[in-house]
């Protein structure tokens, strides 16, 4: 897998998840499991150059 198809999914992924997250209580323990993943994504994306500005919806 090129570093280009790896953003590519991370990008999808974080999106997907943060959809994901919207719908559900942020007391929840389904909630708190996913914004382990949502910070690794964050780690991952901002590390590798993509600004989230546009595409965090969550903003924590």
């Amino acid at each position: 897998m090129t570093e280009g198809e790896m953003l590519k999914l991370s990008v999808e992924e974080f999106s997907r998840l943060q959809q994901y997250m919207r719908l559900i209580e942020k007391d929840s323990e389904a909630y708190k499991a996913m914004k382990i993943r949502y910070i690794e994504l964050r780690v991952i994306l901002s590390s590798s150059g993509i600004n989230l500005t546009e595409l965090d919806m969550i903003k924590e």
